[in-house]
């Protein structure tokens, strides 16, 4: 089920996390780059699902010639871990997984460890911009996949304005938004405003990368107490969580930024960043 990304024609492909089609439909207008949103059915309804049905073995040759520079911890457990995620439950989930290993890709550069902010709880989108500038114009490849984290939570957009910490309801909306103690509109603003910080920066990379068939698409998407589900549960086929974005552009590098040095000094936990993430 769901449209493997690797059956589209792109150089590079934007993932962002957790988006929603409506959602980047309402922000469209503030964007020069967006100009249709189209879109496809995922493969997954989490992050871990997709990547165990996208990168699969039947895709070795064209994974063989792709970077794959993500922010989500998913994927050392996807990849160098072995593993996958609990579907058999779901009658319509895909229990049999085929997927390829870390050496399979050309390049996995995964920044869930150096690039987690643990006041902010999640890898800042100019962390991964950064590094994505510095592969486009280090590295030589077919395909660049650049995995951001947001507009997922955690909420970002106000504390990076004022430089502060997310509030409790920014860091993990849906348990209050289950229970009533955050209506379903100042979610969905946070929600929109995490989304326009990270165009933002897609905005910047796509001004310092060089990729005739850019793609922005998403691995899944969100729920907002659609039939009651909240997030984006495993193997879910609620439209809202199953849907997501599919905007073609393109990218010049006219060398507008240059990017702050890699931190490899220090490294987050693998457990600490999917807790910050809200999946432990």
């Amino acid at each position: 089920m769901g449209t493997n990304v690797y059956e589209r024609d792109w150089d590079a492909l934007l993932i962002l996390d957790a988006c929603r089609v409506d959602a980047l439909e309402a922000v469209a207008d503030e964007f020069d780059f967006i100009d249709d949103v189209d879109s496809i059915w995922s493969r997954g309804s989490t992050s871990q699902e997709w990547m165990a049905q996208t990168f699969t073995r039947e895709w070795r040759d064209a994974i063989a010639d792709t970077i794959y520079l993500v922010g989500n911890g998913f994927a050392k457990q996807t990849f160098e871990e072995g593993g996958r995620p609990i579907l058999d439950f779901n009658p319509l989930s895909f229990p049999a997984f085929d997927v390829v290993d870390a050496a399979d890709f050309k390049l996995l550069k995964g920044v869930w460890g150096t690039g987690h902010d643990d006041r902010l709880g999640n890898v800042p989108p100019r962390y991964i911009t950064d590094r994505a500038i510095e592969l486009g114009r280090d590295e030589t490849s077919e395909r660049l996949i650049v995995h951001y984290n947001q507009p997922h939570a955690p909420y970002l957009a106000n504390a990076v304005a004022t430089d502060s910490a997310p509030s409790s309801f920014e860091s993990d909306p849906f348990p209050p938004l289950r229970r009533g103690e955050l209506s379903r509109e100042k979610a969905w603003a946070m929600y929109l405003d995490n989304l326009r910080l990270v165009l933002n920066d897609v905005e910047l990379l796509l001004e310092n990368l060089d990729a005739e068939r850019v793609v922005i698409t998403a691995d899944h998407g969100e729920a907002f107490g659609e039939w009651g589900q909240y997030g984006h549960p495993n193997a879910s086929p609620l439209p809202a969580v199953r849907k997501v974005p599919w905007v073609e552009t393109t990218a010049s590098d006219a060398r507008t930024h240059t990017p702050a040095e890699e931190d490899n000094e220090t490294s987050t936990d693998i457990e600490d960043h999917l807790a910050d993430l809200g999946y432990l």
